[in-house]
């Protein structure tokens, strides 16, 4: 189990020790899938803030990392997804979920981080909807918001939520050297949102292990243009604490 608030893990995945699993798959999700969250990430949290048996939400749940966590810690993985990419992940807007008020017992959600991923040819993908906008990203943080609201509805008292993110920096054209782009702290934002439903319990950084922070030619231009790849990711952990409420 993980002590501080700075994770690092030598591999995208974990070895799974379930029975059946051993020599079939030393993965979790789908290795093709663009932007799946690092499974151990979510094996740290369920082992955490979750028993056997407790309902786990993914209102977001892409290539079904999430899914095979539960299946592998005994926990009943419930996953959403607007373009579904396997059997057990329902088609369904997280803005707009198809669950009764307070019946999960742990919400995990990896949103998008504004435009920097196509997920799916859907209009009404927040992956469409740009967080450095001329409305200052007021669509996207709007959206955002609803789908903080239905977490905060489904999820019952006293059990807590993550949120992984990360802010985003998109270049721009101009002079090298200049740091010409625009920096949106997507981080800073959301966590203000979650707030607004529920009480904090703590910040993770958790680094990055994209293979494309070691091209050379990456770190070459930054240097040159001024700014900063993005390093590590925000884990937000949340709790829903309602008093006196019988839930």
């Amino acid at each position: 189990m993980q002590t501080t608030t700075l994770w690092e893990y030598p591999s995208q995945h974990y070895l799974a020790e379930k029975p059946g699993y051993q020599g079939r798959r030393d993965e979790q999700g789908d290795k093709e899938y663009e932007g799946a969250t690092p499974s151990w990430v979510i094996w740290q949290l369920l082992q955490r803030y979750t028993r056997s048996g407790d309902v786990v939400l993914d209102p977001m749940c892409g290539g079904g990392t999430t899914l095979d966590v539960c299946h592998d810690l005994d926990r009943e993985g419930v996953g959403f997804d607007l373009g579904p990419t396997r059997p057990d992940i329902a088609a369904a807007d997280a803005r707009h979920l198809p669950m009764p008020d307070a019946s999960a017992d742990f919400v995990f959600v990896d949103p998008p981080y504004s435009t920097h991923i196509r997920y799916t040819e859907q209009p009404e993908c927040i992956g469409t909807l740009d967080a450095s906008a001329e409305d200052g990203g007021e669509a996207y943080y709007e959206s955002m918001t609803q789908v903080i609201s239905e977490i905060d509805r489904v999820l019952r008292n006293r059990r807590y939520m993550a949120l992984y993110v990360s802010d985003s920096w998109r270049k721009r054209k101009g002079a090298k050297g200049g740091g010409n782009g625009t920096f949106m702290p997507i981080g800073f934002e959301l966590f203000a949102i979650l707030t607004r439903f529920f009480r904090p319990v703590d910040i993770i950084a958790v680094a990055r292990g994209n293979r494309k922070l070691g091209r050379g030619n990456w770190h070459k231009s930054a240097e040159e243009g001024n700014y900063f790849l993005r390093g590590f990711n925000y884990l937000f952990i949340m709790k829903k604490q309602i008093e006196d409420v019988r839930r």
